[in-house]
């Protein structure tokens, strides 16, 4: 296995068991193990805990962004297409078998409190989604304020489709959009 392969593979297992265990569960060893690398090469690659986690949010941020954008592109030129299609995006990943949250939120959770740098990297990934809103909402002509409340709905949605287990949170929040992007488009 190449130094690419490795890292990949870390990456891979890190995201997989934090997402599933939490961050502070999973020890290195257990790691090492799913990740099918030695100790020496796992801290060779990452150093510390803390790299492995940044790095596995920097992952999680790119693959978030690119899923996102692709379903909103997916929506055609409509604008209010377009901003909708965000939930319809949070109703295909609430419904995978193994979602479990938000994993920003998770590690602000489980982290944020302890670890500054992992409160900012939340921070500015929650930040760029809330400009990625604001992006789409001035497609609409509506006002930049109703980009801060459909950010809201959607982040709402993914803690409570994460604690309730059900995708159909998704449809509400899209509704809930619904009647804030038409309150201000009379």
């Amino acid at each position: 296995m190449n130094t690419e392969e490795a890292r990949a593979s870390i990456l891979d297992a890190a995201e997989q068991l934090y997402y599933a265990k939490g961050y502070a569960a999973v020890g290195m060893d257990e790691l090492r193990t799913a990740a099918g690398v030695s100790l020496k090469r796992l801290y060779g690659l990452f150093p510390s805990k803390g790299d492995i986690i940044r790095a596995v949010l920097a992952r999680k941020h790119d693959e978030w962004e690119r899923m996102l954008t692709g379903a909103v592109a997916d929506a055609g030129d409509d604008a209010r297409a377009r901003l909708l299609a965000v939930y319809g995006f949070l109703e295909i990943w609430f419904g995978t078998d193994d979602f479990r949250g938000c994993a920003f939120i998770n590690a602000f959770g489980e982290l944020g409190g302890t670890s500054p740098e992992v409160a900012t990297i939340v921070r500015e990934h929650k930040a760029s989604f809330q400009q990625y809103m604001t992006e789409l909402v001035a497609g609409t002509g509506a006002p930049a304020s109703l980009a801060a409340q459909l950010s809201i709905l959607a982040e709402g949605a993914q803690s409570t489709a994460a604690i309730s287990a059900d995708p159909g949170v998704a449809v509400h929040a899209r509704q809930a959009a619904e009647v804030l992007i038409d309150a201000v488009s009379v």
